[in-house]
């Protein structure tokens, strides 16, 4: 919904009184895309793009820090309109619409230690035991992951609590995202882990189907979008024209779930 109420932890620095629509923007911890700074402020390169575009498509925005599983259950029940994150993911297929633009690719990488025999297709799993980030549905990767009986998963609450298990030897490989898995490595001197890229996602904004004016929302963002990359104010958008790139994979159509 088109802001109506300010949730009391919602961050109240967005809105600049300009008599514009205001908009409830949830956002989770994946820096440096999206994070919560020092002062609990939005901030990261995807934050300051949703920012830069919904000025330019005339709406303020209210930003709402929340878990990523939190983030789905407020997209399906409409008490966020919008989350800057990725595309296809399974649990919210038929309640959000996506942005026909993707300003940004997102790799997924499986991390091991330095010795650790390379992961070369999805066999390289069987038998061992895979450190997964909870809440996370990897596209639904996930899933996939489950049923396989000769795959042990476990669960880590956070990326530096994933590394920090992989580093105990609690799990062979972890699988998570290069963009924060490389900047909590880099902010704690985690050394000694080794990356193999698995597969290439997209960004897109994602807004809540609760919302009766979410169609004329995406168009809004699509249209700024293309209008901002056409002055050069902000990168063009890229295609989504790749899936995994180490064999064996499910396709990602393959990796759907049925809701």
């Amino acid at each position: 919904m088109v802001s109506w109420l300010v949730p009391a932890w919602a961050s109240t620095d967005e809105s600049a009184q300009s008599g514009r629509p205001t908009l409830t923007v949830g956002y989770a911890e994946f820096p440096p895309l999206e994070y919560a700074d020092d002062n609990d402020r939005a901030a990261g390169v995807f934050v300051a793009l949703t920012r830069q575009v919904a000025k330019e498509a005339g709406y303020d925005l209210e930003f709402v820090y929340l878990p990523i599983s939190r983030t789905y259950f407020y997209l399906k029940n409409g008490a966020i309109d919008l989350w800057p994150g990725l595309t296809q993911i399974p649990e919210l297929q038929g309640h959000v619409l996506e942005s026909d633009v993707s300003p940004l690719p997102v790799r997924l990488s499986v991390w091991s230690l330095d010795g650790m025999p390379p992961v070369t297709r999805f066999e390289s799993f069987h038998d061992r035991v895979l450190i997964l980030i909870a809440g996370y549905t990897y596209g639904g990767l996930r899933e996939q992951l489950e049923q396989q009986e000769s795959i042990r998963l476990t669960y880590a609450p956070n990326h530096l609590a994933a590394l920090y298990m992989l580093q105990r030897n609690r799990g062979h490989y972890l699988l998570d995202y290069q963009y924060p898995v490389r900047e909590v490595m880099k902010a704690y001197n985690i050394t000694g882990v080794q990356e193999q890229e698995v597969r290439i996602r997209y960004t897109s904004w994602l807004f809540s189907r609760q919302n009766p004016d979410s169609e004329r929302l995406r168009q809004a963002f699509d249209d700024a979008y293309r209008r901002l990359a056409a002055r050069g104010e902000v990168p063009a958008p890229i295609a989504r024209d790749a899936d995994y790139l180490l064999p064996g994979f499910p396709s990602i159509q393959d990796a759907q779930v049925p809701q």
